[in-house]
């Protein structure tokens, strides 16, 4: 059994219950064993677009990456009735961040995340429920890279709150 690390994005529509709805999606691959404070962030890249409520959370499944892959691009399409496109607004973004202890890199899918240590708006929430988690092969705590990094970006904790979360 694997412990993996997600993160969560979304910046159209109804931003919290875009989230609520992947959160409900996730716990069907495997049990949600925690769940950071939802995190409202600028657009990073993107040239136009809302700000985003992203949030980080840990599942405990067996798949291994690129089966968790697909899965997670089936909840984005049933979620936003679309793919996205790199680097554009979505209704949701669904990222592999991290597997505990595992590095795995092919045609389909990196982990852990190959920019995710370059991300305040990742780093903060996963910070919030993993600061002593090491990225595999940085071989450093999400305290250190959070520490570490250099975005400047505003990421600010929200009131908001998930159904979900009340029920952890």
């Amino acid at each position: 059994m694997y412990q993996v690390f997600l993160g969560l994005g979304t910046n159209l529509g109804d931003r919290l219950e875009n989230l609520s709805r992947a959160v409900d999606e996730i716990t069907k691959i495997g049990p949600v064993d925690a769940i950071s404070s939802i995190y409202e962030t600028e657009p990073v890249g993107m040239e136009h677009g809302d700000n985003f409520l992203n949030m980080v959370l840990s599942i405990k499944t067996s798949n291994d990456p690129p089966l968790l892959l697909v899965q997670l691009k089936k909840i984005e399409k049933k979620i936003a009735g679309k793919t996205h496109h790199h680097m554009e607004p979505r209704i949701i973004d669904i990222d592999i961040l991290m597997y505990r202890g595992l590095a795995y890199d092919d045609h389909t899918v990196n982990v852990p995340h190959p920019r995710m240590h370059l991300r305040k708006f990742v780093l903060e929430p996963l910070n919030e429920i993993a600061p002593t988690s090491v990225h595999p092969t940085l071989e450093k705590t999400t305290a250190a890279l959070l520490r570490q990094c250099r975005d400047k970006n505003q990421v600010v904790k929200t009131d908001y709150q998930l159904a979900q979360m009340m029920h952890q």
